[in-house]
């Protein structure tokens, strides 16, 4: 199945060489949970500070278990801070 992972700010620097922008589509297993996509990436909960997919929000203890399916975007930001 397809998703499209969609990483901001400085974690768009993660995604395979080549990539434009700050989206990739991913051909992934059906099953495939939020936190395998998360680990293949290498974004544990403490960089991964907000994820969504489709807009809603997958709390950090609800990653393992939160299956995607196909044509789901998963977005995922840093802490940011500012003001």
């Amino acid at each position: 199945m397809k998703i499209t992972l969609k990483l901001h700010a400085n974690l768009m620097d993660r995604l395979p060489p080549g990539t434009k922008g700050h989206a990739v589509v991913l051909d992934v297993d059906d099953g495939t949970c939020v936190g395998h996509v998360l680990a293949q990436y290498d974004l544990p909960p403490q960089i991964a500070k907000l994820v969504l997919v489709n807009g809603h929000y997958i709390a950090p203890d609800a990653r393992a278990a939160s299956p995607l399916h196909d044509g789901d975007h998963l977005a995922v930001w840093p802490p940011i801070a500012g003001g």
